[in-house]
């Protein structure tokens, strides 16, 4: 029921934290996986720890811009040229720009988060959907957050464009549905990755305070998403699509 086996996984930002852990997961469960992303020294990296772990040839590193649909379609066509198709797609990329107050986050940063966290996930979308509806159906995995629940004043775009892909995810769900396409969100508490260790180095006191609000008393690890991320791409989810799963150590609930 959970098995991946014969499944193609096209992960964005998948050469590191959330994107990594999930892709491993994919992996372990029989999946071949393309990991997609804009940075290749931290590509070849991850393929070789995913190689590893066992992958052999069914991991693919792309070098991919997700503001950019040509490069997109560059990326899936590799993975069409490679795996000869796509079954699962992760909508994993993203960035974040802050400021001390909304008003002071400049146009060019507002749009830049606007454009990687919520305009790609469009366009991936749009351009993977294709794909799968000769293949019989799909999983579309969407990555939210925290801030697709509570507001953040110190990243208002970022907390505006996690929130647009809780609706983009049930839009798309009711859509594709009658394709067999699943479309359902993940949304990570607070997980240790490079953009985190950021947050932790400019606010050191949040940072321990978040820790100490969340019930499991922990920050969480890319790993403590694999499994969620395996049973929305699995046949285990068929009767699943348009939710947004917080997966937070139980931060949200109080």
């Amino acid at each position: 029921m959970f098995s991946l086996e014969n499944k193609v996984a096209f992960v964005t930002g998948g050469n590191g934290g959330i994107g990594l852990g999930m892709a491993k997961g994919f992996v372990d469960q029989g999946a071949s996986v393309v990991l997609a992303a804009r940075t290749v020294s931290k590509l070849d990296s991850a393929v070789a720890e995913i190689t590893a772990a066992g992958a052999g040839d069914r991991v693919l590193a792309v070098q991919c811009d997700v503001t950019d649909r040509a490069s997109i379609q560059a990326a899936l066509d590799a993975s069409v040229e490679k795996f000869g198709g796509v079954d699962i797609v992760v909508n994993n990329a993203g960035t974040n720009k802050r400021a001390d107050e909304p008003h002071l986050l400049s146009e060019e940063d507002w749009q830049d988060v606007i454009d990687t966290n919520l305009t790609s996930m469009h366009s991936v979308t749009s351009l993977a959907f294709p794909l799968m509806k000769p293949r019989g159906g799909g999983k579309i995995i969407n990555i939210g957050s925290m801030m697709s629940i509570f507001g953040s004043p110190y990243a208002p775009a970022y907390a505006a464009s996690k929130g647009g892909v809780v609706q983009y995810t049930k839009s798309c769900a009711i859509a594709y549905a009658k394709y067999n396409v699943q479309v359902n969100a993940i949304l990570p508490g607070w997980i240790v990755t490079e953009m985190t260790d950021e947050f932790g180095r400019l606010f050191p006191d949040r940072y321990a305070a978040i820790e100490g609000r969340t019930p499991a008393g922990r920050w969480g690890e890319p790993q403590d998403l694999a499994g969620t991320a395996i049973f929305l791409a699995s046949d285990a989810s068929q009767f699943v699509s348009g939710v947004s799963i917080p997966i937070d150590g139980g931060y949200s609930v109080q």
